[in-house]
């Protein structure tokens, strides 16, 4: 596998991630899943169990979008050049954030981005980027170092020592307007996770970590992160579960570098093929990201009235807000000029 071509199975995982944040705000209507524009009318629709889901989804799933987003990043700019990269991801990130952002404030009632804080952050980040290498030279690829197990837990470690440390004064699911009235919302938790992976992510490409993980580093990595992901399912009381909370920002930071680096080796070695159904998803899921709240919110109220229990809801919405959220997504590319922005 040549690292300067199109890594498929980074798209085809960016097609799962996308479908697993559809099913995780899917799933915030009937569950504690925290401050939600819609809530069911009948109280039986209701999962205590979903907190579980929620807990694993939110150690790992935007950390490894932020890790697959600054892979590509060196490349880009190395071939763009600064000027067409702040031109392009002004266009890609900024245009989606200004419209989607702006119709979520209309909406509210006031300044509100929603999911658009990931595009938010995301562009913050490369332009940030781009102003690093306007005094600094590009990282010297040249290495021979691959990763392994002692260096994901030296990172997971760093990481959650880190965030540990943050959470004693801004608590999980605690978020914060840092720079007063411009809409740049970020929750201190979990935001050292996200800067740390993207930067590992544009390490990962510099020095062709992922492509060098060998295959036992890659499977023992993903056994650690599932093991690390069922103690979170098994958490209902008791002492383990005391154990779990009062170090979660370790515990959660170990899960998050465990499961992805398993995850991209999962898919390194069995996601990385092509197919006609595979490579329209992945043209589809930037926009379907972008999309995929507000359809799901109307489809929600749609189907307040509608009883199908908690789970048979919690499925319906997840599939069919997927599916228009995809096909959405198609049919407003087609407009010219559509995608240079999705």
């Amino acid at each position: 596998m040549k690292i300067n071509n199109r890594l498929l199975y980074l798209d085809n995982l960016k097609v799962c991630l996308t479908v697993l944040v559809i099913f995780h705000h899917a799933g915030q209507a009937y569950g504690d899943g925290g401050d939600w524009a819609y809530h069911p009318s009948n109280p039986a629709e209701f999962m205590p169990w979903i907190w579980h889901f929620f807990s694993v989804n939110a150690a790992f799933f935007m950390g490894l979008f932020f890790l697959i987003s600054g892979y590509f990043v060196p490349t880009s700019f190395d071939r763009q050049g600064i000027k067409v990269f702040v031109q392009k991801k002004l266009i890609r990130l900024g245009i989606p954030l200004l419209l989607m952002g702006g119709l979520l404030s209309v909406l509210s009632g006031k300044p509100e981005i929603g999911h658009m804080w990931y595009i938010e952050s995301l562009l913050v980040f490369c332009l940030i980027y781009a102003l690093i290498r306007l005094v600094c030279k590009p990282i010297d690829g040249d290495c021979s170092s691959r990763p392994t197990i002692v260096d994901l837990l030296i990172f997971g470690s760093v990481m959650g020592i880190g965030s540990y440390l943050i959470r004693q004064v801004s608590p999980q699911d605690h978020w914060i307007w840092p720079f007063g009235i411009i809409p740049l919302p970020m929750e201190p938790a979990h935001y050292l996770q996200y800067v740390m992976m993207f930067v590992i992510g544009i390490l990962a490409r510099r020095f062709a970590w992922l492509e060098k993980m060998g295959n036992p580093t890659g499977a023992i990595s993903l056994a650690i992160g599932c093991a690390l992901a069922l103690g979170i399912y098994l958490r209902d009381g008791g002492a383990w579960n005391d154990f779990v909370t009062e170090w979660f920002g370790i515990y959660e930071s170990l899960l998050c570098v465990f499961i992805c680096f398993g995850l991209l080796w999962l898919f390194r070695e069995y996601g990385n093929y092509d197919s006609k159904f595979w490579k329209w998803c992945a043209s589809q899921s930037y926009g379907a990201y972008i999309f995929h709240l507000l359809l799901m919110i109307v489809l929600q109220y749609a189907t307040d009235g509608i009883w199908m229990g908690a789970f048979g809801k919690f499925m319906f919405i997840g599939i069919i807000t997927t599916i228009c959220s995809f096909v959405l997504t198609w049919l407003v590319r087609l407009i010219p000029g559509a995608k240079k922005v999705l």
